[in-house]
């Protein structure tokens, strides 16, 4: 019986002796901390001030009758506001109000200027891009610099419905004065800067790159080098990023196609052939087919008419392509000119269509299922299709119409 309660006791003692050595070091280490010190010191002297403030006046003055009315009376006094309805009559006490006075004066001084140095310095860190967001999700992040960047961010804040610019994340190593111009502007300056190359992981994770929804990367022309690098430091950024987040949605800009397939295995979402779109509008308008002007005013963002991607009603997966586009000529006034297939994150396009592959009993369906996984396109256009053919899941309807009414 003895031996049971000593072992009860030594077990109790135990768990009692780790708990004060936790609270001990925990005190240790916010004793480091020159905050946590500031505050303690405060509330030290506060609650000393309080105590002698109604010690030498409880008795004497009529105003000072509980410790509350010293603790009003210290705080009132600390803080310099001297409301006047509780003032010392004794001596001591004046001695005593005059050194909380003293005392508040200090503090006030130090914690308004600690929270100025903290405001400048921040907002010199953000000037610069150092800063690290972590509060930041389902942003936006724009990889790289271009010399119409003004004109790309104005249309994508235009384009995309319920962006806020606080959003929106630029990382890029362009010249400082360059970004300070763009981010002195009014209508940037509650856009996010992050300093640095963004094929770094330090860099992306400093952009919260795990919680960002897109991520769109320019052919960067801020750092010199031919149109190979380039193109293959956005190969090595989507490899980056892929590999950080790979729910997060890439599209990316190169200027030689030949890196198209190397974007393709990286599961680059959506690929931007800038100079191959370009050579093509070229050799439509030699031929004088004003195709050009056509392929303008569909992207044109100021006439509210033109290309228009829509999701699907649901009730449409699996239908045929007949009856979407008399739904959508009859309910929207707009004209379906084809489907978008695999949209949206091509990894888990990917990913599901695999596990659905390899389903089947059958090792010959197996394989065939497989090399139909391989096939696979992000953001599979098929124009115009027959009015047979059969609505997919993750699909998106291509329109031509109003946009005013999406």
């Amino acid at each position: 019986m003895i031996f049971a309660q000593n072992k009860e006791f030594k077990l109790k003692y135990s768990k009692l002796k780790k708990i004060f050595k936790r609270i001990r070091d925990l005190f240790f280490i916010l004793i480091e901390d020159p905050v946590f010190r500031i505050g303690f010191l405060i509330i030290f002297i506060t609650f000393l001030s309080m105590i002698l403030i109604f010690i030498v006046e409880k008795g004497k003055n009529q105003n000072i009758k509980t410790f509350f009315d010293s603790f009003w009376y210290t705080i009132v006094t600390l803080t310099t506001t001297g409301y006047g309805d509780i003032t010392p009559v004794t001596v001591m006490g004046r001695i005593v109000g005059i050194m909380i006075m003293a005392f508040g004066l200090v503090v006030i001084g130090s914690v308004s200027g600690r929270i100025a140095s903290f405001l400048i310095d921040r907002q010199l860190k953000r000037g610069r891009g150092l800063l690290k967001l972590r509060n930041l999700k389902n942003h936006f992040i724009i990889c790289g610099w271009r010399t119409d960047f003004e004109n790309i961010i104005d249309g994508i804040i235009e384009s995309i419905n319920n962006l806020d610019r606080s959003d929106i994340v630029l990382i890029n190593n362009t010249k400082q004065e360059y970004m300070e111009i763009f981010l002195s502007n009014p209508k940037y300056k509650i856009i996010n800067y992050i300093q640095g190359d963004y094929i770094e992981e330090s860099v992306l994770i400093r952009a919260n790159i795990k919680l960002a929804s897109k991520v769109l990367i320019l052919a960067d022309q801020s750092l010199p080098g031919s149109a190979i690098e380039v193109d293959s430091r956005t190969v090595m950024a989507v490899l980056t990023i892929k590999n950080l987040n790979k729910d997060v949605y890439v599209a990316a800009e190169i200027i030689d196609e030949k890196f198209e397939k190397y974007l393709t295995v990286a599961d680059c979402d959506e690929v931007i052939l800038t100079k191959e779109y370009v050579r093509k509008l070229l050799i439509n308008a030699s031929c004088g087919t004003g195709v050009s002007s056509v392929i303008r005013d569909l992207l044109s963002l100021e006439n509210k008419k033109g290309i228009i991607i829509s999701d699907i009603p649901p009730n449409f997966i699996g239908d045929n392509y007949k009856n979407l586009f008399d739904h959508f000529l009859n309910q929207k006034e707009t004209i379906l000119v084809g489907i978008l297939e695999n949209t949206g994150n091509f990894y888990n396009r990917k990913k599901e269509a695999l596990n659905e592959a390899q389903k089947s009993p059958d090792i010959s369906k197996i394989v065939d299922n497989l090399r139909k996984v391989k096939e696979l396109k992000a953001n599979n256009s098929i124009l115009v299709p027959e009015f047979d053919y059969i609505v997919k899941k993750y699909s998106k309807a291509i329109l031509i119409g109003k946009t005013d009414n999406f």
